[in-house]
């Protein structure tokens, strides 16, 4: 892996970024550019400054909803699969996030990633923290990144601004009574959207609070989307098409450690996918084994079953 602390200019992901992303490449628009020109042209159609230019590329390209090439000194990027299944205008699942099961795969997709290692990255994937310290975390970050990445991860305070992000971007701002009293208006109306997920709490005073729980407002379709993209990695080298509940709770990038499932959650979500797949997802746990197994119509398309979510509920 490589350390990738930077790319947002500080600012957590917005309420429709990844949306304007899209489709503002979509209708011929340019993210990076030299051409001042072409700069310009994206500041005023994304209807933000320079530096949040370059941040709504950044959380669009972290969540893979862009892809990109090198042409002489500039990249070009494009939108991905993943960019035109959920916010392409026409034919996008939910464009505006107006359904948490599309914010809960936005969440997957930032944090499915075997290649760069940012703060929320190592948070979900690596990091076994469940009340913290956010001084805590910067030192356990710092740490555990020097041995699992292979590039320099950067001086301290790129990564103190780097976890502020992550923080800024899944919890709400902690409010004591008084303050919430004085306010007129709703600022968390502007919060990044997955704060929606309550996967991370901010107590006040710079300690945090982040479960691990059974999660019934994970939409199957959803988990079992994850499910099936971590089982494609563990089984590409062989012709078992089957992974062990163990790795499924605590790899890096499985579907337990993204979504923050507790070991009796994870259960629960894999008797809920047999159920629902009648069978093309099964699980035994039965004299200390634990398996399960995802059959060859499910493993090869994915994508199939957020078309049943989008389907059942659009």
């Amino acid at each position: 892996m490589k350390a990738k602390f930077t790319g947002h200019d500080t600012f957590p992901l917005r309420y429709g970024w990844l949306f304007k992303a899209v489709n503002h490449l979509n209708s011929g628009g340019k993210l990076q550019t030299s051409k001042e020109e072409e700069t310009q042209q994206a500041i005023i159609k994304l209807g933000v400054g320079k530096n949040m230019v370059n941040a709504i590329r950044y959380w669009a390209e972290s969540a893979e909803l862009l892809s990109s090439k090198r042409s002489q000194s500039n990249i070009d990027y494009f939108t991905s699969e993943n960019g035109d299944y959920l916010f392409n205008t026409d034919t996008g699942k939910d464009p505006y996030l107006e359904q948490i099961g599309s914010v809960w795969l936005v969440h997957f997709w930032l944090n499915f990633n075997f290649q760069h290692l940012s703060a929320y990255r190592y948070f979900f994937n690596y990091s076994h923290v469940q009340h913290f310290e956010k001084s805590k975390l910067l030192s356990d970050c710092s740490s555990d990144a020097k041995k699992l990445v292979t590039n320099d991860i950067g001086n301290e305070s790129t990564l103190k601004k780097d976890i502020d992000c992550f923080l800024n971007t899944y919890s709400k701002k902690f409010k004591s009574d008084a303050v919430k009293k004085k306010l007129t208006i709703d600022e968390e109306h502007f919060t990044s959207p997955l704060t929606e997920l309550n996967l991370v709490t901010d107590n006040g005073g710079g300690f945090y609070v982040s479960d691990l729980a059974e999660r019934p407002e994970l939409p199957i379709e959803v988990f079992i989307y994850g499910l099936i993209k971590f089982a494609q990695v563990e089984t590409k080298d062989s012709n078992i098409n089957s992974v062990d509940f163990d790795s499924l709770l605590t790899k890096p990038c499985s579907p337990g450690r993204i979504f923050r499932l507790s070991e009796s959650g994870l259960g629960q979500k894999l008797d809920e996918a047999q159920e629902y797949s009648k069978g093309g997802v099964s699980w035994i746990d039965s004299l200390g084994l634990r398996q399960v197994k995802i059959n060859d119509e499910y493993l090869s398309n994915p994508l199939a079953v957020l078309n049943k979510f989008y389907g059942a509920t659009s």
